[in-house]
């Protein structure tokens, strides 16, 4: 597993600023034998005896992304240790996720988590929560958004460094055209990565959007790309599901273009150990949700914000097959 040489030194900041949290959360964990018995479940622990809180999380997530399922997951074992009653819910739509954030704001929860892919249309509902003393964690999307929107920090990978990492990896293996397709239309943080594989690819990219929400329609999409475009020798896919869809549209095509992905679940893994997937970039989306969650539980128990306002990086690291042997344990059982 390889991470990309321009976010090392954030990177490197970023897993002190974890190791700092970890030993803060313990405090409310449970140490000894009986914290190595429960190391393999993902990283729980004994409840904290501290208030309870309530906590909710907001993302655009797509019906069938197997990404937000392990966020969550990370949210949810977070929330068991923290003493914390865990909501979610979700949507696509910019306008429908402040509403669903305007509810949560409603209920007067102790502290909010939030995707910022589409920025502009739930500004104005973070501030809302801001100015009603809720704390906000971003993650995942829209970075730069989540300062001056009056989150505490942000939790998630830079895409741009993500997609310049993708397109010196194809300039290294020889590839000479890529075809980026972009599951969500309006997603800054889809658009960031292709243009970061366009700004460090050696050859040309083209972007193909595809309904996202719609399978078997992307699977189509992407197949009749790789029929017209004879010259596109690799495919990028923005998420774990989208691999999938172009293996199946490769054969279809009857195309010999490399197929690569922006995420891990337990599909990828075994695509990659079966070589029908060249490499992998990982963003550790079990811990933006864990971190998240623990953040504000940090902040309301002990003040404290982590990285100091700065982002907290959690990837990318390029996976291939020789990582697969260290990776089948945890994306079975949904953590990676």
């Amino acid at each position: 597993m390889r991470t990309n040489r321009k976010a090392a030194g954030r990177t490197a900041a970023a897993l002190l600023t974890a190791c700092a949290l970890a030993l803060v959360a313990g405090c409310s964990g449970s140490g000894g034998k009986d914290s190595e018995d429960k190391a393999d479940d993902g990283g729980g622990g004994t409840k904290a005896k501290t208030p309870p809180m309530k906590i909710a999380m907001v993302t655009h997530s797509g019906e069938g992304d197997t990404f937000w399922d392990i966020v969550q997951s990370g949210a949810e074992v977070a929330a068991a240790k923290d003493n914390v009653d865990f909501l979610y819910a979700a949507n696509k739509e910019g306008k429908e996720q402040a509403q669903l954030i305007q509810s949560y704001i409603d209920q007067d929860v102790d502290g909010l988590v939030v995707s910022l892919a589409k920025p502009e249309a739930v500004k104005a509902v973070i501030a809302k929560a801001t100015a009603a003393g809720i704390p906000v964690v971003t993650i995942n999307s829209g970075a730069e958004f989540s300062k001056p929107f009056g989150a505490l920090s942000h939790i998630g990978q830079d895409e741009a460094i993500a997609g310049e990492a993708v397109g010196e990896e194809l300039t290294k293996r020889g590839k000479k055209k890529a075809l980026c397709v972009i599951h969500e239309q309006g997603n800054v943080s889809l658009e960031e990565r292709c243009a970061g594989v366009k700004k460090a690819f050696g050859g040309t990219v083209e972007n193909l959007n595809v309904e996202g929400t719609n399978m078997p329609s992307s699977t189509s999409s992407i197949e009749a790309k790789l029929q017209s475009g004879k010259d596109i020798d690799t495919v990028v896919t923005l998420g774990a599901p989208f691999a999938a869809a172009s293996v199946k549209a490769k054969a279809g095509a009857g195309s010999g273009a490399e197929i690569n992905t922006f995420d891990l679940n337990e599909d990828v893994v075994k695509q990659l150990k079966a070589k029908e997937i060249g490499f992998a970039v990982d963003q550790q989306p079990y811990l933006q949700g864990y971190l998240a969650v623990d953040e504000l539980w940090l902040n309301k128990n002990n003040g404290n914000v982590v990285g100091g306002g700065k982002p907290v990086l959690t990837g990318p690291a390029l996976v291939t097959e020789k990582d697969v042997p260290a990776l089948e344990k945890f994306t079975a059982r949904g953590t990676r």
